[in-house]
């Protein structure tokens, strides 16, 4: 792999951040209102608060040192000041907590909207997306954001206005170290921006060769057993070493760069700092009279006091400035990955897709009728079209075999109905247009369950209990028993309680596919769609798993697809898919 592997990008491309980028992280803020109102005052409040800190040990210096005040008539002062210094780090925990608080809660908002992107999206998008870029995109380019939120912006306020207040303030007091403050603070920031153009480049680049890396390693690791049956496992642990370098050469870039910044800013509050203390060291040397009269003790003292402070400002804005590039760059890897930036509102994701009702009224839901037709659909990777003018009409609560050779479409069709694929044509369920369906209400009602059903890590008794998170054990052992997953389950030592390992190893095809049988068994759906649920069993566990299937399908609506002449000879209605239609019905 070298400089220019699948991993990298050309820098050519890296372009700055649009006008829909910057509007749309601009309108996450408003996710936040309050926490980062709060976030932004507190730093603002702290200034003021520090200004009069300021005085008032300069003052108390005076009267020691030059008045010859006693020690406890300056005791209230010196009371005030520590009452100042702890008010003053309440508001910096505050402007934290608040920081932290909007940052959290816009994070949330953006991976609940980026979630719900996907599941509207479909199988059909996510199939040919790479994995581990989207889930680098939900998961660490969101977390890009928190800097931006949590810091950058409330304590951008606090550079903007703070600098130019306290020389402004000092003005009064010494017109020559005012002036001196006021002209070179405003350099900094110039500075910087034309360092952060750099910066907002290198973190683009650095989150797309970030967002590249995770997806190819997820896809090295998800294929691992494949690539060590062909040998390619030594091969590919030197890749994916090759690509880790190529990350910590872009990471080192951003941090350069970053250290730059920090340097240019140094040396003017350097520059700013030392020549506030040479003029006043040398006024009150008598070398310099630059004021017409003597500068007092207070006056010079709570000068030397405030223009480190008139940088402090800056110096803790430019440690989060590189947070801005990199919440930019994050915006565009999302829209890259995305294809566009999702409207976020803030509203709860049960409200977004709906949350169906998973405890269901007593008694079988009604059978929902199918009329769809003609349907055409077909995908690039295919010459011909998969479905061409099929039209198919099934009755409520009937029951339908579907046959045909492999690639005739009815998978496909399965997922149409699913709406998880969408085709050209109309399509009704009960009487109503599939596209008009509410999301939950349709998952309710309708029930898919593939050749590969999808299990998770832990036990069989979780798996099952996705069909209804809130059943109970007995409900499960009911349903595992009507799936026919207790004879198995009964074998292992732990029964319905033994974990499986990720994606359902641990479990043949058939024990997989009656894990997935025994999810519907919790639910109450209309529509049942079944793609090949007796294809790994024997011949005595799928008459079993039939005859309870088709109990439960009772008064409901269900199509199964299937290879097998006997499992279709079960059903009263068969139906036979070719080449993108119905060919033949019995």
């Amino acid at each position: 792999m070298n400089s220019r592997s699948s991993l990298e990008y050309d820098p050519a491309i890296l372009r700055p951040a649009t006008p829909d980028q910057t509007r749309w992280l601009r309108d996450l803020a408003h996710l936040a209102r309050l926490p980062l109102a709060l976030a932004t005052a507190a730093p603002l409040l702290a200034g003021g608060l520090l200004v009069l800190q300021s005085w008032l040990l300069a003052h108390a210096l005076e009267a020691g040192f030059v008045q010859g005040i006693a020690p406890d008539e300056l005791l209230g002062p010196l009371a005030a000041i520590a009452l100042l210094i702890l008010t003053r780090a309440a508001l910096a925990w505050a402007a934290e907590r608040a920081g932290t608080l909007a940052a959290e809660r816009i994070k949330h908002a953006v991976r609940r909207t980026l979630m719900h992107t996907l599941l509207t999206a479909g199988p059909a998008w996510t199939r040919r997306q790479v994995s581990g870029e989207l889930a680098g995109v939900v998961v660490e380019q969101t977390e890009a954001l928190d800097g931006y939120f949590s810091r950058y912006l409330p304590y951008g306020a606090a550079a903007a206005i703070l600098p130019v207040a306290f020389s402004l303030i000092i003005l009064p007091v010494d017109l020559v170290a005012g002036l001196l403050l006021l002209t070179t603070a405003p350099l900094i920031p110039l500075f910087m921006a034309l360092v952060g153009w750099g910066a907002e480049a290198a973190s683009r680049h650095h989150l797309k060769t970030f967002a590249r890396l995770s997806g190819f390693f997820a896809d090295r690791l998800r294929g691992l057993s494949t690539l060590k049956l062909h040998g390619r496992a030594e091969a590919e642990s030197e890749a994916v070493a090759e690509a880790s370098d190529i990350l910590r050469t872009r990471t080192l870039a951003v941090l350069r760069i970053a250290f730059l910044s920090s340097a240019v800013l140094e040396f003017f509050a350097a520059l700013g700092v030392a020549g506030v203390a040479v003029y006043i060291g040398l006024s009150y040397l008598g070398y310099l009279d630059l004021r017409g009269q003597a500068l007092s003790l207070q006056a010079g003292f709570f000068c030397l006091l405030m223009a480190p402070e008139v940088y402090a400002p800056l110096r803790q804005f430019a440690a989060y400035y590189h947070d801005r590039a990199a919440a930019r760059a994050a915006v565009a890897q999302i829209e890259e990955s995305f294809g566009t930036l999702p409207a976020i509102d803030g509203v709860p994701l049960e409200q977004q897709i709906g949350s169906p009702d998973v405890r269901h009224p007593p008694g079988p839901a009604a059978g929902i009728a199918i009329h769809a037709g003609p349907l055409r659909l077909s995908l690039p990777d295919r010459t011909g079209p998969i479905l061409d003018g099929l039209a198919l009409s099934i009755q409520a609560g009937e029951h339908v075999a579907l046959l045909g050779s492999s690639g005739a479409g009815k998978t496909t069709l399965l997922e149409i109905l699913a709406r998880l694929r969408t085709a050209e044509g109309p399509l009704k369920l009960d009487e109503r247009p599939l596209a008009e369906w509410p999301e939950a209400h349709l998952r309710d009602q309708v029930v898919l369950i593939g050749q590969r059903p999808f299990l998770l890590q832990g036990t069989i008794a979780d798996n099952i209990r996705l069909g209804c998170p809130d059943a109970s054990p007995a409900e499960v052992a009911d349903a595992a028993r009507r799936a026919c997953v207790t004879p198995f389950a009964d074998r292992l030592p732990r029964g319905l309680d033994s974990r499986i390992d990720p994606r359902g190893h641990g479990l043949s095809g058939g024990q997989a596919q009656r894990v997935a049988l025994a999810r519907l068994y919790l639910r109450n759906p209309g529509l049942i769609l079944l793609d090949e649920p007796t294809a790994h069993l024997d011949d005595d566990t799928r008459a079993a798993v039939l005859d309870g299937l088709l109990s439960f399908a009772r008064g409901r609506t269900l199509l199964l697809v299937t290879h097998s002449p006997a499992v279709a000879r079960t059903l009263p209605r068969r139906i036979l898919l070719a080449n993108g239609r119905i060919e033949a019905t019995a």
